[in-house]
């Protein structure tokens, strides 16, 4: 069976294919890791690159993003045990008193369609929920969104709590208010301008 369709099916975001694809190759007995990391993964990728470089636009990324997900959706029962499913685990949300979570969703989807496993906890996340996911979820990254300039002030709160709590992990933080001076002033590990950038840090930053 020609398995480029589902590499194109998810770069070109139409789920219907590629979840009959999937079904299709899993039919033919391919093995799950090799549709998500030969075929799938490699299709996110090409989406990412091509919106790096102005080729697409958002509503494309969301419509990639929601094709991986239908076929992810599918194998992922077949993968329970296999440790090579994830590249890593994220906790995600909007920080406490701010409830904009379109862009944190692209990015969750983002990370969860290049082979992260990620928590999406939501919007209005306090300290303490991050820590208490992070903590029992045993996850290796915190990633941090806020759309307010009143709200960005409590990613800093977030971050030494964490500290202070002993919990080893890399936080990740992002947003319409945020950038790279923010970032390192109040110790986050990295800043991403968009959601492809926010796979390549998590990926840079699982390897560190």
């Amino acid at each position: 069976m020609e398995l480029a369709k589902l590499y194109e099916a998810i770069l070109n975001g139409r789920l219907e294919e590629a979840v009959a694809v999937t079904h299709e190759a899993l039919a033919a007995g391919i093995s799950p890791q090799t549709l998500i990391n030969d075929y799938m993964i490699k299709g996110m990728e090409e989406i990412g690159s091509r919106f790096e470089h102005g080729e697409v636009f958002v509503p494309n990324l969301l419509m990639s993003a929601r094709a991986m997900k239908g076929s992810l959706d599918i194998l992922k029962p077949l993968l329970k045990g296999e440790s090579s499913i994830t590249l890593g685990k994220i906790v995600i949300g909007t920080v406490k008193g701010d409830l904009h979570d379109i862009g944190k969703n692209l990015v969750a989807s983002m990370l969860e369609g290049c082979g992260f496993e990620v928590i999406n906890l939501g919007v209005d996340i306090s300290a303490d929920r991050f820590i208490e996911t992070a903590r029992n979820e045993k996850a290796d990254i915190i990633c941090m969104s806020a759309l307010l300039t009143t709200t960005m002030t409590y990613m800093k709160e977030i971050i030494d709590a964490v500290r202070n709590a002993g919990l080893d992990v890399k936080i990740m933080v992002g947003g319409a208010p945020v950038n790279e001076a923010f970032a390192r002033s109040i110790g986050a590990d990295g800043y991403s301008p968009n959601a492809n950038a926010a796979v390549l840090l998590a990926k840079s930053l699982i390897k560190a």
